[in-house]
């Protein structure tokens, strides 16, 4: 008996003594290591929606792990269950299975560059996202169309389109629409701080009709330096009640891709017809970048009345009528001439 009971205590004591090297290894399994430079990690990506079954297809494509059961076994062990989220993550190789379910639950999705340029409409918006970030276009689309969405983002508006600022972004890939359409909302309400809005003010126009407005130079603008220029020849005959005529809101109501416009076109009956009504149209017609905006809103001190392209994407000014008929012939030889060109070369 005695012999028995120093027998349990040296086994006891042996258990004692065996514990911490247990927890240890115990928490090096468990425990993602600290990666060296050298690593060499995998891409993976987890789409909206998918199951702890399709996530573990998919890092068993990649040669992150080789047994599904044990992987699945450790996501329910370590409750993992519910952390594990969609994204595009950049997974290091050589990683327990343990490891990995506890990397998976708290990396941060990838960020991916994605560019919206200047006067893109939503729909072209939403496919760019869609391309990138595989997103539901439609359901992005609809949202900015949505009366009860645009009610919570306390604005009083029938769409969107000119409220989503371009610009060159690093998203976290697993962005959903909802999180999308109103980061792109506030980044451009963020640009009538209390400057602008104050400058506004000063000029008695609203954001709505900044925004209008901006979206028309948007899209007659191709250098920065006559953004502003531009839009004193639209204050302009805003305050002499003069129509706009601006051929970007002709081509905003003409279905397909932008082509020359024909006289019959300037006919088509549609308040958004420039040439047509007196003052800026309903709303924007394309989603205007920052410098357009600012432009709107600090048009450059001239006494410009039109202005008409000439042929390298800039545009020359006129104060009357006469001296724009002259800039429009010239323009209009100059299309000829490289047409005639283009002709000859075929």
């Amino acid at each position: 008996m005695m012999l028995f009971n120093k027998y349990i205590l040296r086994s006891v004591a042996l258990i004692i003594l065996l514990i911490p090297f247990i927890i240890v290894l115990i928490l090096d399994y468990l425990t993602v290591p600290d990666l060296e430079e050298s690593a060499k990690y995998v891409d993976v990506i987890i789409p909206r929606g998918a199951s702890i079954q399709a996530i573990a297809d998919s890092l068993i494509a990649k040669k992150l792990i080789d047994d599904k059961k044990l992987f699945l076994f450790w996501v329910t062990t370590l409750e993992k269950d519910r952390s594990l989220k969609a994204g595009y993550y950049e997974i290091p190789m050589g990683l327990t299975y343990a490891q990995l379910v506890t990397y998976l639950s708290t990396a941060r999705s990838k960020q991916i560059k994605v560019t919206l340029i200047e006067g893109w409409r939503i729909e072209r918006i939403a496919l760019e996202l869609e391309n990138q970030l595989d997103i539901d276009r439609e359901l992005f689309i609809g949202l900015t169309q949505d009366p009860e969405f645009i009610r919570d983002l306390d604005l009083e508006l029938e769409s969107l389109e000119g409220y989503l600022l371009p610009d060159t972004y690093y998203f976290y890939w697993g962005m959903d629409e909802i999180q999308l359409v109103r980061f792109l909302v506030d980044r451009c309400l963020a640009v009538f701080d209390s400057t602008v809005t104050a400058r506004l003010d000063s000029i008695k126009m609203t954001r709505h009709e900044i925004l209008t407005l901006a979206s028309i130079i948007e899209g007659e603008a191709i250098f920065d330096d006559e953004r502003s220029t531009i839009s004193s020849v639209y204050h302009n005959r805003l305050k002499k009640r003069i129509k706009l005529q601006a051929d970007p809101t002709i081509q905003y109501i003409l279905e397909g891709p932008p082509r020359r416009l024909l006289y019959k076109d300037l006919e088509t009956d549609s308040p958004y017809n420039t040439y047509k009504y007196y003052g800026l149209p309903p709303g924007p017609i394309n989603n205007p970048g920052k410098k357009s905006i600012l432009a709107a809103a600090y048009p450059a001190n001239t006494k410009y009345l039109y202005f008409v392209a000439r042929g390298d994407g800039r545009h020359n000014f006129s104060f009357t009528a006469k001296d724009h008929a002259k800039a429009k012939a010239e323009f209009n030889r100059v299309r000829r001439e490289v047409y005639r060109k283009q002709k000859q070369n075929k």
